[in-house]
Parts: structure tokens; sequence; C-alpha cells
């Protein structure tokens, strides 16, 4: 409403992200994993705690990185089935 003033910036939005992947002991450390170990290298280096919700069958972790709320998720369904 006028005054010159300056505003402060909008909060930053919260964000989603998910790593794909497949779950069980084959597919670990492969390729087709790429997803799942991103995600739970981000979740280390920012002390996100990942735990599975029956719900929506799926590793989920709620935190903060760099000042911004962030949910991490790694769903525990097969991709090509």
């Amino acid at each position: 409403a006028g005054g010159g003033g300056r505003t402060s910036p909008p909060p930053p939005c919260p964000w989603m992200i998910v790593g794909l992947g497949n779950p069980g002991a084959h597919y670990a450390r492969t390729r087709h994993n790429v997803g799942f170990l991103v995600l739970e290298a981000l979740a280390r280096k920012h002390g996100v705690p990942m735990g599975f919700d029956a719900g929506s069958n799926a590793l989920i972790g709620k935190g903060t990185m760099h000042g911004v709320a962030v949910l991490l998720v790694q769903p525990q369904t097969y991709m090509n089935e």
C-alpha cells in the first residue's frame, strides 16, 4: 500500500524430491537404483530421517535443506510391473 518500503521476498516453496528405483537386494547398488542412492545421500547430508509409510507404500522423510522444507520419497513398488 505505497510507502516506498521494501517488501521481503515470499518464503521458498516446499519441495518434494522423489528418488526412483526398485526395492529389494537384487537391485541394490545398481544403475536401476540411482534415484534411491541419490535420495539416500541427500537424506544423510541434511539429516532427514527416513521411515516407512504404509499408506503410501514408500519411505518418507520430512526435513529442511538450506532453509527450504522438503519431503523425500522412495516408492517401494517396482517401476516396471
